[in-house]
């Protein structure tokens, strides 16, 4: 997922077990830590951790921060 500041983040986007929340994603990306959100279905999950990681990038830019290249690796394990 790009931003306007060129970064690329991976963000892991899981459907919701609790059944009372049947549809709904949650979205989080591991590269910047807190940084999640959801939606009541894939789609609007999406927009809106755009819009978190939008916020957060903001933040850490406010604040003086640097801002976190993604350093993320990914695996599969066979069981």
């Amino acid at each position: 997922m790009a931003t306007k500041r060129g970064k690329v983040y991976t963000i892991i986007l899981q459907p919701e077990t609790d059944p009372a929340f049947d549809g709904y994603y949650n979205a989080s990306v591991p590269a910047l830590p807190g940084c999640f959100s959801y939606g009541t279905n894939r789609e609007e999950a999406l927009g809106n951790i755009r819009e978190a990681i939008e916020l957060y990038l903001e933040d850490l830019e406010a604040a003086g921060e640097p801002i976190p290249d993604e350093q993320l690796e990914t695996l599969e394990v066979a069981v």
